[in-house]
C-alpha cells in the first residue's frame, strides 16, 4: 500500500491529459441518450432514475456511476441542471449513469433535518435511504443485459444528502444476488461532504476504494467527529456524525485505497463544488481505483482564503 499526502493551492490538470481518446477518461461520444426509469415502488410512491447512456455505444459491460442528490432529505432532485450536466459528462466518458430519486422522509415535516428532527427519526432516515439505494442497485443488476453494464463495477457518488445516503450504502458486506460472477460489492464511492453515524460500519469486509470532499468549516455536516448540524448535547436532533477525515483514517488503518480531499477553510459548499472544480480527479479516481484496482491512499490538501471557529488541523497552517 502506498500512502501519498499532497499540499496544494493551485492543482494543476494537466497531469490528467490523456495521450489519446480512451474510454472512461475522455470523452468518447459527443451525444447522450437519457431515459427514466422505476426502479421500486413505495409507501404508494414511484422511485425513479434517469439513466445516461453514450449513444451509439457497442461496449456491454460498462461500469455504473449512481449519483445521488442533496436536499437534506426533504428537497432537491435527480434532474436539477448542474445534476444533469453531471451526468452528461460522465457517459460521455463511456460510463453509464444513473441519477436516483429516494424517499424524502423530511419532506413536509415541522423539524426537516436539523436540531430540532428527534435523533432517532434521523437513523430511520438513513435506514430508509439505503434500503431505496440497495433497491436501485438490484433493479440495474435486473437490467444489467438490457443497460449493458458490468454489475461488479457500480461506484456510488453523492452530495451533501445524497453524501450521507451513498456512505450508508456503501460500505455494507457484499451482497449475493445470484450471479456467476460472485456477489456484489460496490466497485467505489464518490462522497461530497458526507458522514456516517457509525465507524464500525467499516471494516474489512466492507472497506471499498472512496473518494471524499470535505471542507473544515462545514457547520452541517462536520469534517471530522462531531454533532450532526452542530446540535447542542440537549438539542432533539444531537446525533454524532463521523465525517470525511475519521472515515479517511479508518480506510487508512485497513489499508484501503482512498483519494480524501481536505478543503481547508471550505464550508458545506463543497458538497456540490468539486462536480466542476475537481470533475477530472473524479473521472481519475473512477479510472484508477473503481476499474483498474489501483491501491493507492492519498490526502490532498486544498485552502480557500476563510477562516472559522471549528476545530483546526495542522496540515492547514
Amino acid at each position: 500500500m502506498k500512502y501519498y499526502f499532497l499540499f496544494i493551492v493551485a492543482f494543476s490538470l494537466a497531469f490528467f491529459v490523456a495521450n489519446s481518446q480512451e474510454r472512461y477518461l475522455n470523452e468518447i461520444v459527443d451525444t447522450v441518450d437519457i431515459g427514466t426509469y422505476t426502479y421500486v415502488v413505495k409507501d404508494g410512491e414511484q422511485l425513479n432514475m434517469d439513466i445516461y447512456q453514450p449513444m451509439y455505444d457497442a461496449e456491454f459491460e460498462r461500469p455504473v456511476i449512481m449519483y445521488v442528490h442533496g436536499g437534506g432529505f426533504e428537497g432537491g432532485a435527480r434532474d436539477e441542471p448542474s445534476i444533469k450536466e453531471f451526468c452528461k459528462k460522465m457517459a460521455r466518458r463511456g460510463y453509464v449513469v444513473a441519477s436516483v430519486s429516494y424517499r424524502l422522509t423530511r419532506k413536509g415535516t415541522d423539524t426537516g433535518f436539523g436540531c430540532d428532527c428527534p435523533a432517532n427519526a434521523k437513523m430511520a432516515t438513513f435506514d430508509k435511504v439505503v434500503e431505496d439505494l440497495q433497491d436501485a442497485t438490484y433493479f440495474l443488476i435486473e437490467q444489467r443485459e438490457m443497460l449493458g453494464i458490468d454489475p461488479q463495477k457500480i461506484i456510488l457518488s453523492g452530495s451533501s444528502a445524497g453524501a450521507e445516503a451513498v456512505l450508508n450504502t456503501a460500505y455494507t458486506s457484499p451482497t449475493c444476488y445470484d450471479l456467476e460472477s460472485g456477489p456484489v460489492a460496490y466497485a467505489g464511492v464518490i462522497a461530497m461532504a458526507g458522514a456516517i453515524p457509525d465507524l464500525n460500519r467499516i471494516y474489512d469486509e466492507s472497506a471499498i476504494p472512496s473518494m471524499l470532499f470535505h471542507g473544515t468549516c462545514d457547520d452541517l455536516v462536520p469534517y471530522g467527529t462531531a454533532p450532526h448540524h452542530y446540535c447542542k448535547e440537549d438539542d432533539a436532533g444531537f446525533l454524532v456524525l463521523n465525517g470525511s477525515s475519521v472515515i479517511a483514517e479508518k480506510l487508512q488503518s485497513l489499508d484501503t485505497p482512498y483519494w480524501f480531499y481536505t478543503v481547508c477553510g471550505g464550508d458545506h459548499s463543497v458538497a456540490v463544488s468539486p462536480m466542476i472544480d475537481y470533475f477530472e480527479e473524479i473521472m481519475q479516481f473512477c479510472f484508477d481505483y473503481a476499474i483498474n484496482g489501483e491501491n493507492n491512499q492519498i490526502h490532498t490538501v486544498v485552502s480557500e482564503a476563510q477562516e472559522c471557529d471549528l476545530e483546526t488541523y495542522n496540515y492547514c497552517n
